[in-house]
């Protein structure tokens, strides 16, 4: 992981990139990303969603840094397990901030970092939805770095969010990683062609895909304040 830091031609930029935290950090760094975007408020703008998907694709690679299996499958699982567990703990600890010291958040002067209107919009979403936001959360840039600090400052029941932390946690990650390792099998089975070589297409995909609700929902909420 420290060779990040080493790095000559390094940019910010590369930190919207998903594989260069799989190049540069392989599972470890993927496993505190996962923690960071769902657990710290400043997480937001690491790229959650497209970096399980392309986890999936190099899901051999990252479960051997464990140990070898020689089964697809079982890499899969190693991996489910462990990335669901860092988002379960990120949420757990965004919960913990939120129930804590949340509402004097809404006090906090904004910066690059904190914007008041993306904790404006966790709990907007979070009436709507409910508890069952918790879960949906997960698959919703921004708005799943969010929602368990406003789950916390509304004082939710702690075994309900649990439940409902682990399920998210556990649907988001399968859900990505078993369709970023298929797509590729299947692809490259068929057609012969890499997905690794052609990442930014597919991460761009993800992105549009993922932040479309809430580029709608804002395009929408200003129209009806205009």
């Amino acid at each position: 992981m420290l060779d990040i830091f080493f790095l000559n031609a390094f940019h910010w930029s590369q930190l919207l990139q998903p594989q260069f935290y799989i190049e540069h950090g392989g599972l470890w760094l993927l496993l505190f990303v996962v923690f960071a975007e769902t657990g710290l408020f400043a997480g937001f703008f690491l790229p959650g969603d497209s970096l399980l998907f392309v986890a999936g694709i190099y899901s051999t690679n990252l479960a051997n840094e464990i140990m070898p299996t020689g089964s697809e499958y079982i890499d899969l699982l190693i991996l489910l397990i462990l990335i669901s567990t860092a988002g379960i703990a990120g949420n757990s600890l965004g919960y913990w901030f939120g129930h804590k010291v949340g509402p004097a958040m809404y006090g906090w002067k904004e910066n690059v970092l904190f914007k008041r209107h993306y904790l404006e919009q966790a709990h907007d979403f979070y009436e709507k939805h409910g508890a069952g936001a918790i879960i949906a959360a997960r698959f919703i840039p921004i708005i799943r770095t969010f929602a368990p600090i406003v789950a916390g400052i509304v004082q939710m029941n702690r075994s309900r969010f649990f439940m409902f932390n682990v399920i998210g946690s556990v649907a988001w990650v399968f859900s990505m990683l078993v369709g970023g390792h298929f797509l590729q099998k299947w692809i490259f089975s068929e057609f012969g062609f890499d997905l690794k070589l052609h990442l930014e297409v597919i991460v761009l995909g993800i992105v549009l895909i993922t932040t479309a609700p809430v580029i709608v929902k804002l395009f929408f909420s200003k129209k009806k304040t205009e």
